[in-house]
């Protein structure tokens, strides 16, 4: 009698089912029936809650320089590696295998916290060769997950961007970016912030699916509200589109408008390394009827492949679909207003002395 595998469970408040394995690892294991009830006990009972645990990390710098032609920033600062809102499509997964863990459920509850890193990033500003340029906080996790509301690491950065005057834009998907608000609302005044918060559907049952521990739609909806309200340039990501998934892009990016978003843009699913798993899984345990024909079209945007790392397709892919979202997008942008492209902020005002301590005179 041959070993049966115990079908995966979805776990609540998860968006992985399971901690899959890492392309470093060299065993693969995988839970199975053993003839004494494992399989039994485990359809019947409820899955075990798992617990988010914080690691710390000593920083090593702050500011992370991109070289990639498709990206429209120079450097990133990233607080937290790892991200709480447990994403079933984040792109960032595959980064937990770096550090020995797994792109799955490890991903969403080990967070790595960088300690030191608001120092890192004072002494980094105020070194005589820097030279001011675009700054994104959080452009592989959120810099808002959950564990932000009592490490306070994003706001000990943007309080050290405040003191030197140096622009940044943020991403989001936590209300959470609304406590910072006497930080980054009189810095917008100046040209010298911006938020983008991103929507991924308005429906609250998927987005619960998709993003267990993010805020709802209508939450974040009341976010951009509260940041135009409070004078911040705001922007909408509808990212990432998913074929047969979230096909509500239209009306997202009318709230959004309607809300006062002034500008928006999307990506199309990408599945890199480990994250092909973790989201067919994802797959298989919420749409098992339509999944086939989800990756059939995903592939039909990645050239036949289920994902393809060319810079000049990996974001909005290509082919007779692709194109059917981008003409849907930007005909749903120029009906709302949302076309004014991304923000300008002010690289001029930057003042490296103000980070060295030496005051200003003016």
């Amino acid at each position: 009698m041959g070993d049966f595998k115990i079908p995966l469970q979805t776990l609540k408040g998860r968006g992985a089912a399971t901690r899959n394995a890492h392309r470093f690892e060299t065993d693969a294991r995988a839970a199975f029936d053993d003839g004494w009830s494992t399989w039994d006990e485990a359809l019947s009972g409820e899955a075990p809650k798992l617990q988010t645990e914080v690691r710390w990390e000593d920083a090593r710098s702050a500011l992370v320089s991109n070289d990639s032609p498709d990206i429209a920033f120079d450097q990133s600062i990233n607080p937290y590696r790892g991200c709480e809102h447990g994403c079933s499509y984040c792109y960032a997964r595959p980064t937990h295998s770096y550090l020995g863990l797994s792109p799955g459920l490890d991903f969403e509850r080990v967070i790595i916290a960088k300690r030191g890193l608001a120092e890192l990033l004072r002494q980094e500003l105020s070194a005589r060769a820097y030279q001011p340029s675009m700054i994104v906080i959080g452009s592989v996790t959120d810099a808002y997950q959950p564990v932000e509301r009592e490490l306070k690491i994003t706001r000990s950065l943007i309080e050290v961007l405040r003191d030197t005057r140096h622009p940044f834009s943020l991403v989001t998907k936590s209300s959470g970016v609304e406590r910072d608000l006497d930080l980054i609302a009189p810095m917008a005044q100046e040209h010298l912030a911006a938020v983008y918060v991103t929507i991924t559907t308005l429906d609250g049952e998927l987005a619960r699916q998709l993003e267990p521990r993010a805020a709802s739609p209508q939450r974040r909806l009341r976010t951009i509200r509260a940041l135009a309200e409070a004078g911040v340039p705001v922007g909408v990501s509808v990212a990432p589109q998913i074929p047969f998934i979230n096909e509500d892009m239209e009306q997202v990016l009318e709230a959004a408008a309607a809300a006062g978003a002034q500008s928006a843009f999307y990506t199309v699913l990408r599945l890199p390394w480990e994250l092909n798993e973790v989201f067919q899984q994802w797959l298989s345990l919420h749409y098992p009827q339509r999944a086939a024909r989800v990756m059939a079209r995903i592939q039909e945007m990645r050239g036949g492949k289920d994902y393809d790392s060319n810079y000049a397709t990996r974001m909005k892919g290509s082919g007779l679909w692709a194109d059917l979202i981008r003409q849907r997008f930007h005909k749903a942008c120029a009906r709302h207003g949302l076309n004014r492209g991304r923000v300008e902020l002010d690289l001029s005002l930057f003042r490296p002395g103000l980070a060295r301590g030496q005051g200003s005179l003016f």
